[in-house]
């Protein structure tokens, strides 16, 4: 939907704003900067056949910007909502049917992590022929994932070693 506005020297100024969805997912108050990661730990690339939108860097008051991600036709899985809170442990997920918010929740680290992340330890047991699924602690401020097996601590790039 594009709505014309007056700029103050008074001519006129097109704004595009961003349609609202019929059924589906927002994800609203990423963590500024995180939208495409949110969209590569959902496993949405460029070929999907699903109508995404993306809003980055989007004034908050309370954050100073966000970034807002849109799934028309699909509600994400719980371990979906797990991997999206390792890197934005603010966002709220917002559940849409017939252009209603039906349910609305802060996204929850939780505490313990399967088969979700890969150790970045070459040495951890997880990383051998072993039959071993990798099995993590979280710790929520700041966020720090420490394997359970070799007790390796991984607090940066995040995205990199999701499953």
């Amino acid at each position: 939907m594009n709505k014309k506005k007056n700029n103050s020297d008074g001519s006129m100024n097109k704004e595009l704003r961003v349609r609202p969805i019929r059924h589906g997912t927002v994800i609203d108050h990423i963590t500024a900067g995180q939208a495409l990661n949110v969209l590569k730990i959902l496993g949405i690339s460029g070929t999907t056949t699903a109508v995404v939108s993306v809003a980055m860097n989007v004034p908050s008051k309370v954050m100073g910007s966000k970034d807002i991600v849109k799934i028309e036709d699909r509600e994400l899985e719980q371990e979906e909502v797990d991997r999206v809170s390792l890197i934005a442990p603010n966002a709220t997920i917002n559940i849409i049917r017939d252009f209603e918010v039906i349910e609305k929740y802060r996204v929850d680290l939780p505490e313990h992590l399967e088969g979700v992340m890969k150790c970045d330890n070459p040495n951890c047991i997880s990383n051998t022929s072993e039959p071993v699924i990798s099995k993590f602690t979280v710790n929520k401020k700041p966020v720090e994932l420490r394997c359970i097996y070799c007790d390796h601590v991984i607090s940066e790039g995040i995205t990199e070693h999701l499953i």
